[in-house]
């Protein structure tokens, strides 16, 4: 394949792409996907919306402050301004984000994509370790943080300048824009031109940044969003997800402009008051995992969802006893879905009278899907096996050895174990990895586990995923202990604060068992396969 003339300056993403015989089949079978071979995303999403609908509308908003269309256009337009006049960003260049949801973090994102460099998006629950491996891996030339989360970045020592935003300081990027042009000329990229590097945990604890280009932006907008979400723009989008993860950038700031509609962000909630703002803000349509569903029903505040009409799951397996009891308190049919960073967004989710409780659903409009055995092979409708998907996204990661496993004969290869009925619907089963997702969240038990056995009374240790009522699965780990520690209750507590400090914390083990020595297999390796087998019988 022949990739268009780039308008990068800064061809390192470029360079970075797998070879092309390792890529993903991509697929542009529906006529909103054939995209002009100049594409701009944010310009698509921002600026050609304002020409549409115009400058007016209510685009984002947060506790504190309303932003409409325009009004974020003017501060897109200053933060490009910025990277560009006092950065020295040229297209290519890559600009590490990090900050909570926001209306700044969404003008930053913007000026980054208008500016023609790449976001690297990172949640501000990661530490510094963390924060260094994607420092290492993107070489981002420079960082827009919010200035509340500049310590663990600092603290990388990487020679890039950050630039701090949300702040009173007289440097902040807030302070910087209004000193700036509120025009901005996009910069003419190529429909693929790498956009965006989203990084996902590997199951090995290293990262893996899977690479995005413009017109993938737009085509999960043009196929989820569009024929199950079917947004109008009268809508107010809200959700949980941090934009840093894909789920929450389509749901929070893709999806709502590409049609005009608007956004709340909310930085964090509890279902109480996650409840609380939609029912306040009025909200038509939620974005969030499992988890939050399930508390809101047990907390009692589902009557607050009224003004809510699509309810949208994803980030883990949505159980059909919480889809059950949703739908009987609000009457409405959750939309389940399961996507991927590497596929950018959901590509299997049904809605409406389409929805099959306990299904995650059908292909998306745009993708096909199969299950697969071990040897590649196509199985049985009603057989278990590895889920395989393509359409117009796909894997391309950032140079890394795991492109070979994550796509196999032009598929995408997710890690879970689906099975397919004949009437087309898919129905999760389990993740076939060491990746354990709890409560939404990815988390590698290898990066659990190393960050344990950074702690002096940890001897040795394996971390498995464990069933969960409330978040599906929990971190749990392990622990054989050296010879001086106490196995007590006060031993576990020190662990696992050790772990909340050295990693995110919400990847920290929320169970700890002791042992006197874990199991092995005949080659004297862990056999987590025993470990799972003793979490399934618990």
């Amino acid at each position: 394949m022949k990739l268009s003339a780039s308008a990068h300056i800064d061809t390192f993403c470029r360079d970075n792409l797998p070879p092309y015989d390792q890529w993903p089949v991509l697929r542009y079978d529906l006529a909103e996907l054939d995209y002009p071979e100049r594409v701009n995303c944010a310009a698509e999403l921002l600026d050609h919306t304002i020409g549409r609908l115009g400058p007016d509308r209510p685009c984002v908003a947060a506790e504190d402050m309303q932003w409409s269309y325009g009004e974020l256009l003017r501060h897109a337009n200053q933060v490009a301004n910025v990277l560009v006049n006092e950065l020295h960003i040229v297209p290519g260049n890559r600009v590490l984000l990090r900050g909570p949801n926001t209306p700044w973090l969404v003008a930053a994102w913007f000026g980054v994509v208008k500016a023609g460099a790449v976001a690297v998006t990172t949640v501000p629950a990661l530490r510094t370790t963390e924060l260094a491996d994607i420092v290492e891996l993107s070489r981002p030339s420079a960082a827009l943080c919010d200035h509340r989360a500049l310590d663990d970045l600092r603290a990388v020592q990487a020679s890039i300048p950050i630039v701090a935003y949300g702040g009173d300081a007289a440097d902040d990027l807030v302070n910087r824009c209004p000193a700036q042009p509120d025009v901005f000329t996009n910069i003419d990229t190529a429909a693929d031109d790498v956009v965006l590097l989203a990084f996902t945990s590997g199951t090995t604890g290293k990262p893996k940044a899977a690479m995005h280009f413009h017109r993938d932006v737009l085509a999960i907008a043009d196929t989820f969003s569009r024929h199950i979400l079917k947004p109008t723009p009268e809508d107010v989008f809200i959700g949980t997800p941090p934009m840093a993860f894909t789920f929450g950038l389509g749901g929070l700031v893709i999806f709502p402009m590409r049609i005009g509609a608007s956004s709340y962000l909310i930085e964090r909630a509890t279902p109480t008051e996650l409840a609380d703002v939609v029912q306040r803000i009025r909200a038509t349509v939620l974005f969030t995992a499992p988890t939050a569903y399930r508390a809101i029903i047990a907390t009692g505040d589902v009557a607050k969802l009224r003004s809510v009409r699509r309810a949208v799951s994803a980030g883990e397996h949505l159980p059909e006893s919480v889809w059950r009891q949703f739908h009987i308190a609000t009457g409405l049919s959750i939309i389940n879905g399961i996507g991927a960073t590497e596929m950018l967004h959901v590509f299997i989710a049904s809605a409406g009278d389409d929805i099959r409780p306990g299904a995650t659903g059908k292909v998306v409009p745009g993708y096909e899907a199969m299950v697969l055995d071990e040897f590649g092979e196509p199985v049985p409708d009603g057989k278990s096996g590895r889920l395989a998907v393509r359409g117009p996204t796909g894997c391309r990661y950032l140079a890394d050895d795991r492109q070979r496993v994550y796509v196999e004969n032009g598929w995408n290869i997710t890690g879970d174990t689906f099975r397919r009925d004949a009437d087309g619907y898919f129905w999760y089963e389990a993740r076939n990895d060491d990746m354990i997702i709890s409560a939404g969240y990815n988390i590698a038990a290898p990066e659990v586990e190393q960050a344990l056995l950074l702690h002096p009374d940890v001897a040795e240790c394996a971390v498995v995923g464990w069933p969960d009522e409330n978040r599906g699965s929990i971190v749990k780990a392990y622990v054989v202990l050296a010879p001086d520690a106490t196995g007590d209750e006060d031993e576990i507590h020190a662990l696992q604060d050790h772990v909340k400090a050295a990693i995110a914390p919400y990847k920290y083990p929320r169970a700890i068992e002791f042992l006197p020595a874990l199991p092995k297999t005949a080659t004297g390796k862990v056999s987590r396969k025993a470990l799972r087998d003793l979490a399934t019988v618990a």
